[in-house]
């Protein structure tokens, strides 16, 4: 993406400007969380940015957000104005509403464009969602290993017969392997890992999008129904039925599968996330579901993870518009060291696009997992629940968080024009904030400082929709943009 414009010479004086000014503004005070003696800090938001909700892919379809997100380092660079790379935006299974389509699974790659405004500091060009400048480059599609678009359709009662070192996976009545791709990985050889809710399983990707293996997790959270594995999601596609029962007996819930995924920055540890817990761990329940588990997976040998660790992970707790409690779900995280990472927990039902518009929870947190009881290869990875009706087995430790970044905070949003509630209009943030990427500020005098990037999953809300051969407006009259939110950080230790 070229970040040079006929208004560059100007933004540059203003960003000096603001320079400047941020000593003479009222700026936000810093945010410090300490977890096992390494302090961390947030300095604030310090950029916004937006695509279309109407923007096309490569293929010429609505184009769908951020339901996970990693940065290319190796693009990473100073710019007369700022900052430059390019990132892989991830969307989910597609547009649906009543039901799932036959979406080809894919993944987008994004130019980036950054002036960041010092931490605290107003805008005074008049373009604060445009500190962030985002322009989609190419759409990858991920197919089988066959080369077969793999797709959004949900699987009902369908499964691909295990092969050739492949396990059994979730299959669509159109004989395609059905994936709800939720966060993504980029390792350093360009190929991805790229974890699911259907499954939940952990996918492989060449650079191209071809499948290279599968990572299938313990048993007691394979989605069992009558005593069958059975991967549907209660979303069937145009024609097909419902499951019977419509929630699993055990393992994952609908919709709650893989939805963060973490490498560690040694390199050594890939982290799976449930999105919150599984059936038979309190996950029947809303104001129970808060056991969920982190997978730590060797990588020594990429095409073959090997599970070495296993923890539960308890997820914040609110309360709702009615006082009611509930959890949180984790929609993402973001590996710090081998023991700490950023989890992003929010609410749902809530925000642009949405029948509420004013959002309970949307918190980004530091996990730490030193202390926490590694339950791999125990019962509690068959068929005895680690939290029956919510309640956590005597014995076992869960992972530690810590209160880090609030992203409703009114101050923050208002500096960028932003707030959380009502109106509920496009600047009200939209329900789903599910990706998180992370890029060095390349500052010598602050070599432990970052850049936070949080994107949101548009669910592909447009009015001017194209989807799998057919036009669509979305019933909520909502045009809900792709969104970014850019915040200064200070992460120890992290290179």
């Amino acid at each position: 993406m070229n970040c040079v414009s006929p208004g560059s010479r100007k933004r540059r004086f203003l960003l000096a400007l603001a320079l400047c000014l941020s000593p003479l503004l009222t700026a936000k005070a810093e945010t410090r969380a300490t977890v096992d003696g390494v302090t961390y800090i947030n300095h604030g938001l310090v950029a916004v940015g937006r695509m279309p909700s109407d923007l096309r892919d490569s293929f010429g379809e609505t184009f769908g957000s951020g339901s996970g997100m990693a940065f290319d380092p190796s693009t990473w660079k100073r710019t007369a104005e700022g900052y430059a790379g390019s990132l892989l935006l991830l969307p989910d299974r597609g547009y649906n509403v009543d039901g799932t389509t036959d979406y080809r699974a894919r993944i987008n790659r994004i130019g980036i464009c950054l002036t960041p405004l010092p931490a605290g500091a107003l805008p005074v060009d008049g373009q604060a969602q445009s500190t962030l400048k985002a322009s989609l480059d190419q759409t990858i599609l991920l197919t089988d290993e066959r080369g077969v678009p793999m797709t959004g359709l949900d699987p009902q009662s369908g499964i691909r017969p295990a092969h050739d070192g492949y396990p059994a996976l979730p299959q669509a009545s159109n004989g395609h392997v059905s994936l709800n791709p939720e966060a993504v990985v980029l390792m350093p050889d360009g190929t991805m890992f790229i974890s699911d809710e259907y499954g939940p399983n952990i996918y492989r990707y060449a650079p191209d999008g071809r499948l290279l293996s599968v990572t299938r997790p313990p048993a007691a959270l394979i989605p069992m129904r009558n005593g069958q594995e059975n991967f549907a999601s209660n979303n069937p596609g145009p024609g097909g039925s419902a499951p019977v029962p419509p929630n699993p007996d055990t393992g994952r819930q609908n919709n709650q599968g893989f939805e963060g995924l973490a490498r560690t920055p040694d390199g050594k540890y890939l982290v799976a996330f449930l999105q919150s817990a599984a059936r038979q761990d309190g996950g029947d329940a809303p104001e129970t579901r808060n056991h969920s588990r982190a997978l730590v997976y060797d990588l020594a040998n990429p095409a073959n993870l090997r599970l070495v660790a296993e923890h539960v992970v308890a997820l914040p707790l609110f309360r709702d518009d009615k006082n009611r409690q509930r959890v949180a779900a984790q929609s993402e995280a973001f590996g710090l060291s081998d023991t700490h990472f950023l989890l992003l927990s929010r609410d749902s039902g809530n925000g642009y696009g949405q029948k509420g518009d004013k959002s309970q929870y949307r918190r980004i947190d530091l996990l730490s997992l030193t202390g926490a009881t590694n339950i791999a290869g125990t019962s509690y990875d068959g068929p005895t629940p680690v939290a029956p009706k919510g309640v956590l087995a005597a014995g076992v430790t869960p992972a530690r968080l810590a209160g880090f970044i609030d992203l409703n905070d009114a101050s923050e949003l208002a500096r960028f024009g932003l707030h959380n509630g009502a109106p509920n209009n496009r600047n009200n943030l939209s329900e789903k904030w599910e990706a998180i990427a992370v890029a060095s500020t390349l500052d010598p005098q602050a070599p432990d400082d970052f850049f936070l990037f949080v994107a949101n999953d548009n669910d592909f809300i447009t009015q001017n929709g194209f989807q799998v051969g057919e036009i669509y407006h979305d019933e909520s009259g909502a045009e809900v943009d792709t969104m970014f939110l850019v915040f200064r950080v200070t992460l120890p230790g992290l290179r």
